[in-house]
């Protein structure tokens, strides 16, 4: 390797937290360390090391003058000039600190987890892309899921904005996608080239360690006690599809609980109160437990566990994922690597690049069925099926999505982007 290079910069809203986005992050910042580069995260909130992120506020999605503007720019098609304005503003503040990261860690190359893909935060996209064509640096533009696919953003007064940053074609920035879909549309509708597919990934090397007994109360905690625990590790979000896993809950027609584990993120709270409402309806136990997970333990000052998401799959009997619409599936992948059985629905991404490598799973496409319900009792009373199902899909997850296979792709990304080696 050429140290003379060897010094990323990872641009995102925030990183922190369970989201998808943070934690994928994260496992690309190992391997490149592990390769011997260094890296530094510019973001609205981080949890980073401090002395290796860089934080501007208004770079997060949840900053109260991102807020205004994103209420103005989407569910309308006219937006205001003081929006217009703002956003101006905004974006060269932005840009300006963008500068100012580059210089202060001496950056070679620029990694954007997504903050060109979804327009979260749109003065920040506009600020990304002209810091790009005003220094060229060599970027890796990293989408996770893209504005044609979310229809909270069809209608907008953004268009512009859109099209210039969401995604950009710069000459410097390689593209990166996380299904075959996804790199077929953005070529379809950018014509942007220079565009890798890389998968999420686990470290399937590494097996995760033997539960150790700090969770060993964390049924007590959750007051599940010898309940069914059922598993829902996603933010709650429409297109989870969470519904489909509180009537399964039902249908199961056993003593069991359901445990959300992630918070309602971006798109407000309204889908809270219709689970709640819903699952009230089929007297189902569904718990909002968010407050007592992160991807990290640690005890709070009051000394309250909190909990680790592996703590969570390792104590769950079935993990619940019926999303409709997933960019990849992260919590799917963390099912198989935790070695806990799923009940899932088919969704397009799984049913393309997943599903035919084999994993064997208790599926539904666009509803639970009588099937479902069955097959998932086969699962929970059948325990030595339950071991021969996780045991094959732990395999053909460490062949397919390894951090092996992780570092391959990077070192050649960082080659294609770089030139070295």
């Amino acid at each position: 390797m050429n140290h003379q290079h060897n010094r990323i910069g990872f641009v995102s809203t925030r990183f922190a937290g369970t989201d998808g986005v943070s934690l994928e992050t994260l496992k690309w910042v190992w391997v490149l360390r592990k390769l011997g580069y260094e890296c530094f995260g510019f973001a609205g909130e981080s949890d980073w090391q401090e002395d290796h992120r860089y934080l501007v506020p208004e770079a997060h999605f949840d900053h109260p003058e991102i807020r205004a503007i994103n209420d103005d720019l989407f569910n309308d098609f006219v937006r205001t000039a003081a929006t217009s304005q703002k956003v101006q503003r905004l974006k060269d503040h932005l840009k300006q600190h963008l500068y100012q990261f580059s210089r202060t860690f001496n950056l070679n190359l620029l990694i954007v987890e997504n903050a060109l893909t979804i327009p979260m935060n749109i003065p920040l996209g506009l600020a990304i892309t002209e810091f790009i064509a005003e220094t060229n640096i060599p970027t890796v533009a990293h989408h996770h899921d893209f504005v044609w696919e979310r229809s909270r953003y069809a209608i907008n007064a953004a268009e512009d904005y859109l099209r210039a940053a969401f995604p950009p074609t710069l000459r410097s920035i390689r593209h990166v996608v996380i299904n075959s879909f996804g790199g077929q549309q953005l070529a379809l509708r950018t014509g942007a080239s220079s565009i890798m597919l890389i998968p999420n990934v686990m470290d399937f090397d590494a097996p995760p360690p033997a539960p150790d007994g700090y969770a060993d109360d964390l049924r007590t905690a959750l007051g599940i006690g010898d309940q069914v625990f059922l598993l829902q590790p996603t933010r709650i979000v429409p297109r989870k599809r969470i519904e489909q896993a509180v009537n399964f809950t039902h249908l199961l027609d056993r003593e069991a609980v359901l445990v959300i584990t992630h918070y309602a993120g971006d798109e407000g709270t309204e889908y809270v109160n219709y689970l709640r409402d819903y699952a009230q309806s089929l007297k189902v136990r569904l718990l909002f437990a968010a407050e007592h997970f992160n991807h990290e333990r640690r005890i709070l000052d009051n000394g309250r566990k909190i909990y680790s998401l592996a703590d969570a799959y390792q104590q769950a009997d079935l993990v619940t994922y019926p999303s409709v619409v997933e960019g990849f599936g992260n919590a799917f992948l963390e099912t198989i690597y935790y070695k806990c059985p799923i009940v899932m629905s088919i969704y397009e991404i799984f049913k393309t690049d997943i599903q035919p490598k084999g994993f064997k799973v208790v599926a539904f496409e666009d509803f639970v069925t009588r099937k479902t319900v069955e097959d998932a009792r086969v699962v929970l009373d059948n325990r030595d099926l339950t071991r021969q199902m996780i045991d094959h899909n732990y395999e053909l997850g460490r062949h397919h999505y390894s951090y092996q296979v992780l570092e391959k792709h990077l070192v050649a990304l960082i080659t294609a982007c770089l030139g070295t080696d």
